[in-house]
This record gives structure tokens, sequence and C-alpha cells, in this order.
């Protein structure tokens, strides 16, 4: 598990470049990130949401994340899927991107 670390560390780093482009604050500080999970072949799969399922980028946000990802080189495949269970609710974004945006 020790060497997975940075990949994963390597993974969370590239969603951070992703934004909603209505907040300024990254998804996985806005808590759109549910999980991360890499197989022993190195297939990734991520389980994100998006603020709500109307969202203006459901086409386009989560095929960013997985264009973004797959430059990865040391990934195999790359697989994101969109859930809405749970719906996102504010209080999954992090206290940063709290303050950020003046919800305190």
């Amino acid at each position: 598990m020790e060497e997975i670390q940075p990949l994963i560390q390597r993974i969370v780093e590239v969603i951070r470049t992703c934004y909603d482009p209505e907040i300024p604050v990254n998804i996985c500080e806005l808590g759109l990130i549910y999980d991360i999970h890499i197989s022993e072949g190195n297939d990734l799969s991520v389980k994100m949401t998006l603020t709500s399922p109307n969202c203006p980028v459901a086409e386009t946000l989560p095929a960013e994340v997985e264009q973004k990802l797959e430059n990865i080189p040391e990934l195999n495949s790359v697989k994101v899927e969109i859930t809405f269970d749970p719906p996102w609710e504010r209080e999954m974004m992090s206290e940063e991107a709290k303050m950020e945006l003046g919800m305190w």
C-alpha cells in the first residue's frame, strides 16, 4: 500500500486543478469527490457528485476530471462515475472552501 500513496497524492493534486466554473473553489474542497479507488492493475475509478443534478457542467466537469487523470502515466485506465447518493450539501465543503466563499 505504501507505493500507492504517492500515486494517490498525485491523483488528488490533479483533481484539485478542476473547478466548478461558477464557484472559485476546487472540486475536492467543495466535497464533490466521494471515492478514489485504484485496482492492483492501476485502473482508477473516481466517484464524484455535482452541486445539483441540474448543474450546467454535468457533461463537461466529469469529462475534464477524467481527461486530466488520463495524463498520469502510471494509470492503466480512468473511469469517473457521477452519483447523487448521497446528494451534495454545503456541509460537505472543507473549512477552507467555506472561508473562501464567506459561508461562516
